[in-house]
């Protein structure tokens, strides 16, 4: 099924014309619960990665033996979509409940060292083919690979995350690794995605408000402020207002979820310059990792179909992926050479 996000609750170029010199693309993934092959574009799914190449490791130190077992957070998933699915007595029962918390038990790994490589979680990979808005890889490269570190215990703070980011020709690989190593426990459940199918759309996108010329800026911040004051009149006189007024940050400009190229949004944080660490070209966003795909504040951005489904099948977290407390996580490459190392932000 396809994924259509509706149209705009307004034309914001009619209002800001200057908006159009800024306009860009970005290319919501729309990933939704299937199974992917090695040939498809995917979150949490098979990698197509040959069978005589290592696997990505994670040697950075840190205690990796202690945590909860992948399989187990696979399957305690599983029982509970299926027991709120259930009608008409939605929930778990007593030994779905004694189930899922033995399946949430943490477990030790004997005899596992601080620095002993760590076989990385595959991620996501990205065919060029299906994205419109994923840039071509170095040296003519179409697929990109995402792998992380299943523990929170790195960088200088011992709280950050380890990412990786790989592209290859996928011509070129010949057989294909058909067991992919796995940690034998993660330190956190967020880093395990369910596999995914994605639904790629290309849609307009505008950068984040801040990052707008002053005198914009201040406009659509005048343009909201004078929105919100005709609400709270409404709420005076006890007219129910029909909807939330639009906004530019959570209807207009960047679309939630999963999606690869456009503007990052800066809400959590002020915009940070993200210059390339190798040749000091400004950063272009390469691809957001998200923890939903839609919350309260940018509901207008799911798409009809999903809409269209019953209350207990519509989700906005079909990935299972959480990013630090329910951000995403942008990624940055250098426009003048993709090969160059990546950088990212957490919003």
């Amino acid at each position: 099924m396809t994924r259509t996000t509706p149209p705009r609750p307004l034309d914001v170029e009619a209002l800001f014309p200057e908006l159009a010199a800024h306009r860009g693309t970005t290319t919501r993934l729309h990933p939704r619960p299937g199974g992917p092959g090695v040939s498809d574009s995917s979150v949490g799914g098979p990698l197509l990665w040959p069978v005589d190449e290592p696997w990505p490791v994670c040697t950075e130190p840190h205690r990796r033996g202690r945590g909860r077992r992948p399989a187990d957070i696979h399957r305690a998933r599983q029982v509970l979509a299926t027991a709120w699915a259930r009608d008409p007595d939605p929930g778990p029962t007593e030994d779905e409940q004694r189930l899922l918390t033995e399946l949430g038990r943490e477990h030790r790994v004997a005899g596992i060292g601080d620095t002993d490589p760590l076989p990385m979680i595959g991620v996501a990979q990205l065919y060029r083919r299906d994205i419109p808005d994923l840039p071509t890889g170095p040296d003519g490269c179409d697929l990109l690979q995402v792998f992380w570190c299943p523990f929170d215990r790195h960088g200088r703070t011992g709280y950050g995350m380890s990412l990786r980011l790989l592209w290859r020709r996928s011509w070129e690989v010949g057989e294909v690794l058909a067991a992919p190593p796995l940690p034998e426990v993660v330190g956190y459940e967020g880093y395990v995605a369910e596999p995914c199918v994605l639904h790629p759309e290309q849609v307009v996108t505008y950068p984040f408000a801040g990052l707008l010329p002053e005198e914009l800026e201040a406009r659509i911040d005048a343009w909201e402020e004078a929105l919100e004051e005709e609400e709270l009149e409404e709420e005076e006189f006890e007219e129910e207002a029909e909807a939330e007024p639009p906004a530019y940050q959570y209807d207009l400009s960047i679309p939630p979820g999963w999606r690869a190229g456009g503007f990052a949004s800066w809400h959590l944080t002020d915009p940070s310059p993200m210059n390339c660490l190798a040749c000091a070209t400004p950063m272009e966003l390469l691809l957001t990792i998200s923890s939903s795909e839609w919350d309260g504040g940018s509901h207008s951005w799911m798409p009809r179909e999903d809409r269209d489904l019953p209350g207990r099948l519509r989700s906005a977290t079909p990935t299972k992926v959480t990013v630090g407390r329910w951000g995403e996580l942008n990624i940055f490459a250098c426009p003048a050479d993709p090969g160059h190392p990546h950088r990212w932000s957490i919003q």
